[in-house]
């Protein structure tokens, strides 16, 4: 809730007040929603061809998409990939002219028009370490990898199965800022992620700071969202100092320590303070307890 200060942060278990936000939710990868998508992510199965395309060096893959991400996608996995094949539901490309004529002009991609992927085939292996001699039951380890995958022609109907090691799924994404419709502008070019000001990660509205994938369609790596996140603390802190706000029981707790520290007299303290050796009779110095005892 932005129409009030501070803001209201409702969430599934609690209500919570707050003078700023950093908005940090990130974006999630689109996917096809076909059988052996989702039980071989991690598998052969990936939305992010560089984070996992050189762990199929010398191996035959597949890029699925027509934008400027499947595009460069391609081109990454072409350098070490043995083969690359493009899968594209229409007869032309979406992305910019020059990377599609780039990837239809790679010796090393295949592209498939007016064609969908509608399966994707595996076998299970079991994880490294685990007993090849054991039966098979809900304690073993396993991992299921990709092996195949089918292909749809849209114009004929006609499906055909081809063997491949790993999928690449680069359809787009969807930033994670759908609870912030109306409250806060969106950037026209790519809908859905916020917009935010100059180079600053501020948002429309005062107190509210945007950093990661909610903001960033191009990039979407970890360390340029890290150093995205640490532009709006600072941003957040100074905006803060600027306003005058800031963590008010931290602020109660010092005031109230500063009252009770003025209040107490060292000397006093001092004074009342517990003395052994005054208690015994005085100090007796170059004489060990026990002769003090004795005496």
């Amino acid at each position: 809730d932005a129409t009030s200060r501070p803001f209201k942060v409702v969430t599934n278990s609690s209500t919570i007040e707050t003078h700023s936000i950093i908005v940090a939710t990130g974006a999630e990868s689109n996917w096809l929603n076909i059988p052996g998508e989702y039980e071989m992510r991690g598998g052969g199965v990936s939305s992010c061809a560089t984070c996992d395309g050189a762990a199929f060096n010398g191996r035959d893959v597949i890029v699925v998409g027509g934008g400027d991400a499947a595009m460069e996608d391609a081109l990454v996995l072409a350098r070490t990939s043995r083969s690359v094949t493009v899968i594209h539901r229409r007869d032309e490309f979406r992305a910019s002219n020059i990377l599609a004529q780039r990837v239809i002009e790679h010796p090393s991609i295949q592209i498939r028009w007016n064609s969908t992927l509608v399966k994707i085939t595996g076998e299970v292996i079991k994880a490294e370490g685990a007993d090849d001699s054991a039966e098979d039951d809900l304690d073993t380890p396993q991992q299921k990898i990709v092996t195949g995958a089918v292909i749809k022609d849209i114009a004929t109907g006609g499906e055909s199965a081809i063997k491949v090691d790993a999928v690449f799924i680069a359809i787009g994404h969807t930033p994670t800022t759908s609870f912030l419709q109306g409250i806060v502008e969106f950037d026209d070019q790519h809908p859905g992620y916020a917009k935010t000001i100059g180079r600053s990660t501020k948002t429309s509205v005062d107190g509210i700071f945007a950093a990661g994938d909610v903001t960033d369609a191009i990039y979407r790596q970890a360390i340029t969202s890290a150093g995205s996140g640490a532009a709006a603390a600072l941003d957040a802190e100074r905006w803060l100092s600027e306003e005058g706000l800031g963590n008010e029981a931290a602020e109660f707790e010092a005031e109230l320590l500063a009252e009770l520290m003025a209040d107490d007299d060292p000397k006093e303290s001092l004074r009342d303070s517990y003395n052994a050796y005054e208690d015994a009779g005085g100090r007796m110095e170059g004489m060990k307890e026990s002769t003090r005892v004795e005496l």
